[in-house]
């Protein structure tokens, strides 16, 4: 297997562990054994789980940077509208929530000096991205990025999932999605 292709495998099986038991809980032994690799392998490729974790939170925003700049794509405009960026992440990233979960496990570990620079780049990065796609009020670009976030939050919490007969945890993911919880009423 060509090492781009080993390298994607490994991403996405960091990605898999990283969401599932945050930075800490993950190890590069579990890593290795999703992605069908050993452990050194892993650690000779990225350097650390430090560096793996920095890499696989860089690789789910540029899948997001992806997915947000389809939208101007298949407009065939040079500018769409904020609601179009929704749509995309709705309908793009909703299907992978491993990658929604990353993205908010690195925004809790901005605290440290080892990965604050990196995800902060990745936030303004997105931000970046939508005020360029869209035209739109620095606002406006804040409100986007804020109901991503929430929307992170909302899937990290598995609060679709999990809302229940709730109408108030209902009606914050209606809300913020567009959905009603499958199992709520």
């Amino acid at each position: 297997m060509p090492a781009q292709q080993r390298q994607r495998q490994i991403l996405d099986a960091a990605v898999k562990a990283f969401a599932e038991h945050g930075y800490v809980g993950a190890t590069t032994d579990e890593i290795a054994r999703l992605a069908g690799v050993s452990q050194p392998y892993v650690v000779r490729m990225f350097g650390g789980k430090h560096a793996l974790f920095i890499a696989a939170h860089t690789y789910v925003v540029d899948y997001v940077e992806a997915a947000l700049r389809s939208a101007v794509a298949e407009s065939g405009d040079p500018v769409v509208s904020i609601m179009a960026l929704r749509q995309v992440y709705l309908g793009e990233l909703l299907p992978y929530p491993d990658m929604l979960k990353l993205i908010q496990h690195g925004y809790t570990m901005a605290y440290d000096p080892q990965f604050g620079p990196a995800v902060r780049d990745c936030m303004v990065r997105i931000y970046r991205l939508v005020r360029e796609l869209t035209g739109a009020t620095p606002e406006e670009c804040c409100d986007f990025v804020a109901a991503g976030l929430l929307i992170n939050t909302l899937i990290t919490l598995q609060l679709p999932e999990s809302a229940g007969d709730d109408p108030y945890a209902a009606e914050l993911v209606r809300s913020a999605m567009g959905a009603v919880p499958a199992n709520t009423n």
